[in-house]
């Protein structure tokens, strides 16, 4: 943990209260892992009840020794245990007034690639704020307070979305938990990524402090797109910010899935406090 010099009173930097829930889903609460310490000395997290429910299909992967068969088994598994080529079991019928199987975790993933503040952004974010407690700040425009109108608008969407799939949000768990694992498989001890994101606008990001060596301590929106790539990263923004990203705060990336998705070396980021330094 690269604590050495910081002040413990700044270590314990976290959103506010308004920007987490009391309660969340998994084994650490919102403002622990939302906190300055968590990013610089993170821990796993784990969401309640997925790894048991699916240990058969870890058990299997454990077995596996390559990267790409362990990906085409997890699909492999999902569509078993989700019914995700079998529309009728979901509901569709020439009689149905809605088709439960036109957005699964593949589809939802496509979505936040293209454009994070769709309708699946939406329902990615809804997702962090169920599991981990981080509301969401900004999706088109700031959300501000629960009751607000724009608030409003954001849960009715996610709502909507949600109700035209089945069990999407059990699909998400299992993704996230698959992509804890592959971490471990394939960078085994590493706990943090170098990773880069592209803002534009001074006021883009909240700034919440400073440490000595130069990096400031931003709120990050309850999930961001980041890149590997510092060019990439700036073409999305006229300031290009560095920060050496949790493992366990990644959600999802584009290699998990390797010719599925088309991103270019872009991870899905849990928020949170986080350390950054501004390269332009």
């Amino acid at each position: 943990m690269e604590t050495p010099d910081i002040d413990p009173a700044l270590l314990r930097t976290t959103v506010p209260a308004q920007a987490r829930r009391a309660i969340n889903r998994c084994n650490l609460p919102p403002d622990a892992l939302a906190s300055l310490a968590f990013q610089l000395g993170p821990r796993a997290l784990e969401l309640d009840g997925v790894l048991p429910l699916h240990r058969p299909l870890f058990d299997r992967l454990d077995e596996l020794e390559n990267a790409a068969e362990r990906a085409a088994l997890f699909q492999s598994y999902m569509t078993a245990h989700f019914l995700l080529d079998d529309a009728p079991a979901l509901g569709l019928s020439d009689t149905a007034r809605i088709n439960r199987s036109k957005l699964d975790y593949l589809r939802l993933l496509r979505g936040w690639l293209f454009d994070s503040e769709g309708r699946e952004g939406a329902i990615l974010k809804a997702w962090v704020e169920s599991r981990f407690g981080l509301l969401t700040g900004f999706h088109r425009r700031p959300l501000g307070e629960l009751d607000t109108p724009a608030r409003e608008a954001f849960d009715q969407e996610v709502a909507t979305g949600l109700y035209t799939t089945c069990a999407l949000e059990a699909q998400i768990d299992l993704l996230y938990a698959w992509a804890q694992y592959e971490f471990g498989r394939r960078l085994p001890g590493r706990s943090h990524l170098l990773l880069y994101r592209g803002y534009s606008g001074a006021g883009a990001l909240p700034r919440v402090g400073e440490l000595a060596d130069g990096r400031v301590l931003v709120q990050l929106n309850n999930l961001s797109s980041f890149s590997a790539d510092r060019e990439r990263a700036d073409e999305f923004g006229d300031r290009v910010l560095e920060c050496r990203v949790p493992t366990a705060k990644v959600l999802a990336f584009s290699q998990l899935l390797p010719g599925r998705l088309q991103g270019e070396d872009e991870y899905l980021v849990i928020g949170g406090i986080a350390a950054v330094r501004w390269l332009s």
